[in-house]
């Protein structure tokens, strides 16, 4: 699918001569490049992104977006656009056969402004994350047709040798971010392997187009009857497009599943053989949960699938690969403006290699419920099947998919740990920020979650009917939510009507938060300490001390 001329290929400066060195090079323009390279440029900082092609995604790839996803693509401002391409869903029901054993709601509270999941084909996905590039056109240099050949690190940085239809030229960059797959070639130019483990098993992927009364669910079935011994996957996309996964079995010969014909037998089994339907695109797969050893490798970064691959099963795999972004820009940027070390950027190894072990462990287990290999599996899944309809512990054990949620950082190194003084609920440490409804001084109605990550660490403070006392910290912004109106010199106050906000925050006046700028807690206090908090701000940014004004 190719992309609109307006983002035909353009001939690079560097072919008429060499260029000034430039602070990041993406490679690759997948939903993670892109998102790194938005990312970015939300922080001021230039990105050349290269490609060797000039199209989007064919088929619909990944399309289960989750909630985080969402949250950080509203900081880059695409989430709404997500959410009104999409299909929204919450629940999800899993069957035996025939009989529904249960059905779960990932999102059953109000007052969040995100769904747990939308379903959105990567290709659009794609297009919506390119329009909003061109939004920055002295940030964003999206080069199409440019092939990374060569790669050289020079101590203090990267030189890149890339080919163009009209030539070749050296690029050199401060900083280079591998987001070019699963098969990586700057992995593979780099030495690198994945270590894991390889799956035999082979699924079919088939996206076809009809009208039918499928609910916007995800559908999930252990030996369907249309589909003996083998497991099934429906969901609804836009466009009256689904997608069915299918289970094969480790001996299915691929060329033959994807013959059309018997494509469609088998997706005819399932919607019927009088259901008017065209099939949209397929294929066949096996799959791996791996990762690399480490991701940070000198000046040279890996995210998404070039650092890490999992099973399809529970949205990990792009989901996890945007957190990854989220992870690692707002380092890179503090780094490149000289407000922190190089040595942040350890930390972007540190944390999302904890997220890719926690993705890698619940997808293997998915697999192996799934698909059992010796007796003992065999026996514990066909024990849970036939008990989880009536057996709520039953329940708890079957697994078609621990869908994806945010990965918490908690006890990691940024973090600070509490001191027992501090709010005993809400969230802790290294946990990802929950969302609620707030309004502004003006009335209007709004979520706390757009106040918070952004271009530098943010301080939510709970008030009471009297304004805090605020410590004066140089470049940190202020929140304030209070029950009632109140006017705060020097920061930004909501209103929390609902009183969502301080019972999600655990709140009580004087709590206070540290948000890290991807919307993470890195601490939290019993009130505003401008010691504390300066001490906690200098660990998330990994240097020794912050200077701290008391407020009077």
């Amino acid at each position: 699918m190719t992309l609109s001329p307006r983002y035909a290929f353009a001939a690079p400066p560097e072919l008429r001569g060499p260029g000034p060195r430039r602070p990041v090079a993406v490679i690759g323009s997948g939903p993670v490049g892109l998102t790194c390279a938005l990312d970015l440029a939300t922080r001021g900082i230039p990105v050349v992104v290269l490609d060797d092609d000039d199209t989007v995604a064919s088929g619909s790839r990944a399309i289960c977006w989750a909630k985080r996803t969402l949250e950080i693509w509203d900081r880059l401002g695409v989430g709404e656009a997500m959410v009104a391409q999409g299909v929204t869903w919450n629940v999800g029901r899993v069957f035996h056969r025939d009989r529904e054993l249960y059905r779960f709601d990932l999102l059953p509270e109000s007052g969040h402004r995100r769904p747990a999941f939308i379903n959105l084909q990567q290709y659009t996905v794609e297009r919506i994350l390119i329009e909003r590039a061109a939004d920055f056109p002295d940030l964003i240099d999206l080069r199409w047709r440019n092939e990374v050949t060569g790669l050289t690190r020079t101590g203090d940085g990267v030189r890149l040798a890339v080919a163009t239809p009209e030539g070749a030229y050296d690029l050199d960059v401060e900083w280079v971010i591998a987001a070019d797959g699963a098969r990586s070639p700057t992995r593979t130019r780099m030495g690198l392997a994945l270590h894991g483990q390889r799956f035999e098993e082979r699924f079919l992927i088939a996206d076809v187009r009809m009208r039918a009364a499928f609910p916007t669910e995800r559908l999930f079935w252990f030996e369907p009857t249309f589909h003996a011994g083998q497991s099934a996957l429906l969901h609804r996309q836009p466009d009256d497009v689904f997608r069915i996964d299918f289970q094969l079995g480790p001996d299915a010969d691929p060329d033959r599943e994807r013959e059309p014909d018997r494509v469609m037998e088998r997706v005819r089994a399932v919607v019927g053989a009088d259901t008017p339907v065209t099939l949209e695109w397929c294929s066949v797969y096996s799959f791996r949960c791996a990762r690399l050893d480490r991701f940070v490798h000198g000046r040279v970064v890996f995210v998404g699938d070039s650092a890490h691959v999992v099973s399809p099963f529970g949205a990990r795999g792009g989901n996890g690969g945007v957190q990854d972004a989220g992870n690692l820009c707002w380092k890179l940027a503090l780094v490149l403006k000289g407000e922190a070390d190089a040595d942040l950027i350890g930390t972007y190894d540190e944390e999302r290699g904890h997220g890719a072990d926690e993705n890698i462990l619940q997808s293997s287990r998915t697999t192996a419920f799934m698909t059992p290999k010796s007796p003992a599996e065999r026996l514990l899944r066909d024990g849970v099947l036939a008990l989880a309809g009536e057996v709520p512990f039953a329940r708890a054990l079957l697994n078609a998919g621990r869908l994806s949620r945010p990965c918490s950082l908690a006890g990691l190194s940024l973090q600070t740990p509490d001191d027992g003084r501090g709010p005993q609920d809400g969230p802790v440490p290294g946990t990802a920020c929950p969302d609620a409804p707030v309004t502004d001084a003006a009335g209007q109605p709004g979520w706390l979650l757009d106040r918070l990550g952004g271009p530098g660490f943010t301080l939510l403070v709970f008030a009471g009917a009297a304004p805090p006392a605020l410590p004066d910290l140089p470049g940190l912004g202020i929140v304030v939510v209070a029950a009632t109106p109140l006017a705060v010199a020097g920061a930004e106050v909501l209103a929390d009507p609902e009183g969502v906000a301080a019972r999600r925050y655990g709140a009580v006046p004087g709590t206070t938060y540290l948000i890290r700028p991807d919307a993470h807690v890195a601490a939290r206090f019993a009130a505003p300490d401008g010691a504390a908090i300066g001490a906690a701000l200098a660990r998330a940014t990994g240097r020794a001390g912050a200077p701290v004004r008391e407020a009077a």
